[in-house]
């Protein structure tokens, strides 16, 4: 009973994170807002306009998953300490296995929430939009951007997140050169972002009959959704509009007449493109939305005060800048050189297991730590 006495004390110990955390989180005003939102749904006229209802039922969503798993983690702890309290009593240890599990449970849950917390920043909050960028290599370069496509989409499904796919061109023989999808759920932007960067792959090549060994390289930019009561200033002078056909992406039916769209800024050179929607209209918007969201991540990195200030930024998709390495031969490793950061099992990060990446970023990136990736480990 030494160590249920010892399991106890910690849960009991951990009563005050239980409560700092709920002021935190701002759970009581979670339930507060969540009840007005309630009463604005039962509102004459609410879904007239599809576009403010679905962002109020998406903001519903997020603060009834918020408060579920607070108060499910503040149960948790309770049941548990009641447990051990009623085996104590009645000197039986025949739950002793099912405590132990439960207590290592909480432990895992509470250390997750108490991670959240870390997003601070003013778009966590939003949805992402995530471009990726296959990198010099033809076949090989454009396999790994697909690989990594699929990587994404598993992490997203893993967390509950939804994924809309707004822009695809396909590879000249296999994968993709580039890909623009937008991953919606609370926090998604906040935990995604730590995973913009260069993408380094090592393998056996499938596409060389002789086995050498390839290096290939992928980009992948993060952007958060941006509100559009959020004010940029972007002048249609300084935008070039390209309308052209949409292509399947991966036996997805798109529609094939020329309604896909590709905006151009022309004082900056970004140029940002989606094709999935229905008409050219709503593609257009979606591209606006991407660009107002390039447009002020640029500015919030580079501490630039107007629009007009921005450069066009060229990646470089290339040896020494990337921030994660995945390395299947000669040995199986994926490491992220700004944490040092690594796990042995390939197939389960390519499968979407990224929480240890991520969790290990937004630590650094509290504490100060993060280095800058890339460079010096060849690994």
């Amino acid at each position: 009973m030494i160590l249920l006495d010892d399991i106890r004390n910690e849960l009991v110990n951990a009563r005050p994170e239980i409560k700092e955390l709920g002021e935190v989180l701002q759970i009581a005003r979670a339930k507060s807002d969540l009840e007005d939102l309630r009463i604005q749904v039962t509102y004459e006229g609410f879904w007239d306009n599809p576009e403010q209802s679905q962002k109020v039922m998406q903001r519903i969503r997020n603060l009834e998953n918020k408060i579920d798993r607070f108060e499910k983690l503040e149960a948790l702890l309770e049941d548990t300490i009641g447990m051990i309290e009623l085996c104590q009593e009645e000197d039986d240890d025949s739950s002793n296995e099912e405590i132990f599990a439960d207590a290592e449970r909480f432990k895992e849950q509470l250390a997750a929430e108490k991670l959240k917390t870390l997003l601070t920043g003013e778009y966590d909050n939003a949805n992402a939009i995530l471009t990726l960028h296959a990198g010099a290599g033809g076949t090989e370069a454009q396999d790994w951007a697909q690989m990594l496509y699929r990587m994404y989409n598993k992490y997203a499904e893993s967390h509950g997140f939804k994924v809309d796919l707004l822009d695809w061109l396909d590879g000249d023989e296999a994968g993709i050169k580039s890909a623009s999808f937008m991953v919606q759920g609370e926090n998604a932007y906040g935990f995604l972002k730590s995973e913009a960067g260069v993408h380094r792959l090592v393998r056996v090549s499938p596409f060389d009959s002789s086995g050498r060994r390839h290096t290939s390289f992928s980009a992948l930019e993060v952007m958060p959704e941006i509100a559009d009561d959020v004010e940029v200033d972007i002048r249609p002078e300084d935008i070039k509009m390209d309308v052209f056909r949409s292509s399947g992406a991966g036996g997805q039916h798109i529609n094939k007449t020329s309604s896909a769209v590709r905006l151009t800024h022309l004082p900056t050179g970004i140029v940002v493109s989606c094709q999935t929607q229905r008409s050219q209209f709503q593609n257009k918007d979606f591209c606006m939305k991407m660009l107002r969201a390039k447009l002020i991540e640029i500015k919030e990195r580079e501490h630039l005060d107007k629009i007009s200030d921005i450069k066009g930024t060229q990646l470089k998709i290339e040896w020494g800048s990337q921030i994660r390495s995945y390395v299947f031969m000669p040995y199986t490793l994926v490491k992220d050189h700004r944490t040092g950061c690594e796990n042995g099992n390939v197939q389960a990060v390519m499968d979407g297991e990224l929480d240890s990446f991520i969790n290990a970023y937004l630590k650094a990136l509290s504490h100060g730590t993060l280095q800058n990736g890339g460079g010096g480990d060849a690994m």
